[in-house]
């Protein structure tokens, strides 16, 4: 048998060092498993654009921005979350339980959405002005679910593939509204065009504040160990790039200048690599 090419060598050491990012390898924990058994088809559009590394990681960080703005989500993460020391943590976490209901078997995929939605039966509390919140509100869960699908959709358009056909956009929103539905949001969006008028809809009851200023900071400063500045800060203004006016203003942050294009073209390459790495189409 033949030794490895310099080439496979290097995309090995790739693919090892991406799955160590994602998953606590310190605790013993290994890469989810692919099933053909899962709740959705290969090659379903949920499965392609889960599938995006690069595009994945920019989408995470624009819905966790977007859902900062909704104060009972908010308040959550700050009563319920040890995330201004474990950010990265709180991003696996979030990127594992996408992958085991995207690629899993649908029997783990289905234990992860119940372990879910017995750990939001305990985060509940006070907003400072007396409300009181719960993370199984299923209108919040509809803020969260809607900035996620649409940021995961629209960094995927951006950096892996322009020209998907808004049939298999609206696919995406059927197939993510069967993980949705689960964890007991309500509205949930089945196209791209209710998805669209949910965030409009939703956008009252959103609320620019100093914390959700501060979480915001922190999202695009913290990096996991080892991951140079540079890519941390592409892909953070990446993500700002692709957020809405609205956010943007809310959260006192300014629309990439000079530095967008540089980023995008980072990122770009990052993702095309990745994909390379995967042997991804």
């Amino acid at each position: 048998m033949l030794p490895p090419s310099p080439a496979e060598l290097v995309r090995r050491r790739i693919v090892g060092k991406v799955r160590a990012t994602f998953n606590d390898v310190a605790a013993g924990q290994q890469p989810v498993a692919i099933s053909d058994d899962a709740l959705f088809e290969r090659d379903s559009p949920i499965r392609m654009v889960h599938s995006g590394v690069v595009s994945m990681m920019v989408g995470g960080i624009r819905s966790l921005l977007l859902q900062m703005l909704h104060p009972h989500a908010l308040q959550g993460v700050l009563d319920h979350s040890d995330f201004r020391a474990d950010m990265h943590g709180r991003l696996r976490r979030t990127a594992r339980f996408i992958a085991l209901t995207t690629f899993a078997h649908r029997d783990a995929a289905m234990t992860a959405i119940d372990r879910v939605n017995r750990i939001h039966t305990r985060v509940t509390g006070t907003l400072p002005d007396g409300t009181t919140y719960s993370a199984t509100n299923p209108r919040t869960l509809a803020w969260v679910h809607v900035t996620e699908a649409s940021s995961f959709l629209e960094a995927y358009l951006a950096y892996v593939r322009p020209a998907m056909p808004l049939a298999e956009q609206d696919a995406y929103f059927r197939q993510f509204a069967t993980i949705a539905r689960a964890l007991g949001a309500d509205p949930v969006p089945e196209t791209r065009a209710e998805a669209e008028a949910l965030m409009l809809d939703l956008r009252g009851d959103l609320v620019p504040s100093e914390a959700a200023r501060e979480v915001a900071r922190l999202v695009l400063s913290q990096r996991p160990d080892g991951t140079p500045v540079a890519i941390q800060r592409a892909l953070g203004t990446s993500a700002v790039d692709l957020l809405p006016a609205y956010a943007r203003t809310m959260l006192d942050l300014q629309r990439p200048g000079a530095t967008a294009l540089p980023a995008r073209l980072a990122t770009r390459t990052m993702s095309e690599g990745l994909r390379w790495a995967f042997r991804q189409r």
